[in-house]
């Protein structure tokens, strides 16, 4: 359940991290809140994308799911 709210998550910032010629993929989501994502395309390689990850990514899915607690990525 976690799991398919986090995925449809995604889908809602993906399309802005494919703007600037990246991507998102989720990785995996435990027990505990912590999602794991791997950046793909110009994110994985961007400079920027740690601020990316935390203020964008993270943020969101925070105040969409409460049972998040971290994004990290792989």
């Amino acid at each position: 359940m976690l799991n398919e709210k986090v995925l449809r998550a995604i889908q809602d910032v993906r399309p802005s991290l494919q703007a600037d010629g990246g991507d998102i993929e989720l990785v995996s989501v435990s027990d505990d809140g912590i999602v794991s994502v791997k950046l793909t395309g110009a994110c994985g390689s961007c400079p920027m994308s740690t601020m990316t990850l935390k203020m964008g990514v993270e943020n969101y899915l925070k105040k969409t799911i409460p049972e998040v607690k971290e994004v990290v990525q792989v």
